[in-house]
């Protein structure tokens, strides 16, 4: 799975993404999250506050307890606003 880092996110972990394999126990988002602040103290920043970070999976925004089953690529990034 493709795992895509933006903005603060993306400074913090010091990636614009990266490929990763999490452990089959990891299925949901926020499974995801917990292994990712595992890997590092540039993770674990960047995780810090969960709620602070939205997702998308496959291009579609996602919630924590959305299944990570099968999808392809994951992005990370601040809530953002327009206008």
């Amino acid at each position: 799975m493709k795992a895509l880092y933006f903005a603060w996110v993306r400074e913090r972990v010091g990636l614009g993404e990266e490929e990763i394999a999490p452990p089959r126990e990891v299925k949901s988002v926020a499974d995801l999250v917990i292994w990712l602040k595992s890997r590092g103290d540039n993770y674990a920043a960047a995780f810090a506050n969960e709620k602070t970070v939205r997702v998308a999976l496959d291009r579609s925004h996602a919630k924590p307890g959305a299944l990570i089953a099968g999808a392809n690529e994951i992005a990370f990034f601040p809530p953002m606003t327009g206008g």
